[in-house]
């Protein structure tokens, strides 16, 4: 039987721990970037000892892949509890929406710096993760596009997939150019940027719809 310690069990404080090494983490990639950091400053950072934090990640690499993992989770909820929330039609749905992934990803500059300012280029490893993120959101865009279009046939899904992997692509490359040179605490820019991925949406959809 497992002992209890402040009132949780060992799983629980394993995933209290693992929690606490993520937020030291995501804090320390940020300023520092993924090379910069190294394990025993997200175990020094977190107060754990690095023998809790290979119980938890065999590397450096799998903190970071579980980081974004988490990153997106988190953004897979908030968006579709926005779906969820869709009375209106596209026009008035789209915007909303896409102010609410905006608002998901460059809230907190860390999760923007991590998730757009280093992922490149680490390793195959997390540029499949990347390319997860990316089939997801094309998934949304997807299953959004059919509640206001109505089904489709099956080559017309495939078509849309492709449209929606490349507007995803689009996206993030104008959410990462954006990073170059932004002031992250200016909400005008933040605003200035929400305005462009509507207007790269709205053009892409048209085309898709004619």
């Amino acid at each position: 039987m497992s002992r209890t310690i402040r009132g949780l069990d060992a799983e629980q404080r394993r995933a209290e721990r693992r929690e606490q090494l993520l937020d030291a983490a995501l804090t320390l990639f940020a300023a520092n970037g993924y090379l910069g950091t190294s394990i025993e400053q997200i175990c020094s950072t977190a107060f754990i000892g690095t023998k809790s934090f290979y119980e938890l990640f065999a590397s450096r690499e799998e903190c970071y892949l579980a980081l974004l993992r988490r990153t997106s989770e988190r953004l897979e909820e908030r968006m579709a509890e926005a779906a969820a929330q869709a009375s209106g039609n596209e026009r008035q749905e789209a915007p909303r929406l896409l102010e609410t992934f905006v608002r998901a990803l460059v809230g907190d500059p860390r999760i923007t710096r991590v998730t757009f300012g280093m992922a490149a280029g680490i390793s195959e490893s997390v540029e499949r993760q990347r390319r997860t993120n990316r089939r997801w959101a094309a998934g949304f865009l997807v299953q959004l596009w059919d509640r206001y279009d109505g089904p489709q046939k099956e080559e017309e899904r495939a078509v849309r997939h492709s449209v929606a992997i490349g507007l995803v692509g689009g996206m993030f490359d104008l959410i990462a150019d954006w990073l170059l040179d932004a002031d992250l605490t200016d909400e005008r820019q933040t605003e200035a940027l929400t305005d462009d991925l509507i207007t790269f949406y709205i053009t892409v959809r048209r085309g898709l719809s004619t």
